[in-house]
């Protein structure tokens, strides 16, 4: 799976097929397609191929919904490069308000169609790719086919859960951090060498707990750089600072940059909210859904470091939410916000207001 995401994002095509099938899906991202591979794709399959993108996306380009999880447009040939990547990308939506009509497809939408948009968020790409339904692959692609990723719709689907089940302590080691002398991080994997997750116990907690914790997801432009648009520097600041002056407790830190959209896409999506949208209009215009996160590896690294029962330090309804269904008690839930500023006010409200976060 991390390979097949790294090809998407090198811009070769994958294939979408379960073992021992003939036919299949092949799929390019959408951002990375070029002329050439959309002529030899419009080739291989005898028709039109496809741009599919999610309901979110379609919405914002008045497409109608015919089909559920995601929609196809087929790509007709006159139809640009650059104006295929508009579709997909919503940059340039305000200046070019009056694209289409397109009409969607409305005959069932194989699995490997959905599996493929799925697989270019699992690369954190913009979740849109190129298809094209093939009948015959190994008559199609003949040799070329050796050369292609293939990979099972229903294995890039289950990804995220099993990925997760699949965590594996790699490391630990001291760390004494500023605030928090007496902190030893705990590095997981998958198995299968995708993103790293981390647990930081600050002044071994003992297990099973309740033990004071707080689910952070990695925020770049926050953590490190000290970004004024959102809260969470404060946070991960602040969270240590009170777990150390608690006594002890863990944080969890996530690899789910911007609720799980990914930097470059995060940056995309403060380029909208400069437009005028705020953070959920901002992200399902995209095409992604309000919130990707998956905070089930948290559960998994309480697991495995013994603790079973959690004084949650959040603001947000849907960790706790998530940890109860994973099987973490939820003890309590501790308060966990900071002061807004100018440039973070209209995020922190927003959060509020469409996300039901308890600010």
């Amino acid at each position: 799976m991390d390979r097949a995401a790294g090809d998407l994002r090198r811009g070769l095509p994958v294939i979408l097929a379960e073992p021992g099938d003939t036919d299949g899906i092949v799929a390019f991202a959408a951002e990375f397609i070029s002329a050439s591979r959309l002529d030899a794709l419009r080739r291989l399959a005898g028709r039109e191929p496809d741009l599919t993108i999610t309901h979110n996306r379609a919405a914002t380009l008045k497409i109608r919904l015919y089909t559920p999880d995601v929609i196809r447009i087929p790509v007709p040939e006159w139809l640009s490069i650059e104006g295929l990547a508009s579709l997909a990308d919503p940059a340039t939506d305000l200046a070019q308000p009056l694209r289409g009509p397109f009409e969607a497809r409305r005959d069932p939408v194989p699995a490997g169609v959905v599996a493929a948009v799925r697989l270019a968020k699992i690369a954190r790409l913009l979740p849109a790719t190129v298809t094209a339904e093939v009948s015959d692959l190994a008559a199609a692609l003949g040799t070329e086919k050796a050369d292609l990723l293939g990979v099972g719709p229903s294995a890039v689907m289950s990804y995220d859960v099993a990925a997760s089940h699949r965590l594996e302590q790699v490391t630990a080691a001291k760390v004494p951090l500023e605030g928090a002398e007496g902190a030893r991080i705990f590095a997981f994997r998958p198995r299968d060498g995708g993103t790293e997750h981390f647990a930081i116990a600050i002044n071994d907690p003992p297990p099973p707990g309740p033990v004071l914790a707080r689910l952070h997801s990695e925020c770049f432009t926050g953590d490190l750089l000290g970004s004024l648009k959102c809260d969470c520097g404060q946070q991960l600041r602040g969270a240590i600072e009170q777990i150390s002056s608690e006594g002890a407790g863990i944080l969890l830190y996530l690899a789910q940059e911007g609720r799980g959209i990914g930097l470059i896409n995060k940056l995309r999506a403060y380029a909208l909210q400069d437009l005028g949208f705020d953070t959920v209009e901002a992200n399902e215009r995209l095409g992604f859904d309000a919130d990707e996160r998956v905070f089930l590896p948290a559960a998994e690294m309480l697991r495995r470091l013994g603790y079973s029962s959690v004084r949650l330090m959040t603001n947000n309804p849907d960790k706790v939410e998530a940890l109860a269904r994973f099987g973490i008690e939820v003890a309590e839930r501790v308060p966990h916000s900071f002061p807004s500023n100018d440039h973070n006010a209209f995020y922190l409200s927003t959060k509020a207001e469409k996300s039901g976060h308890l600010l």
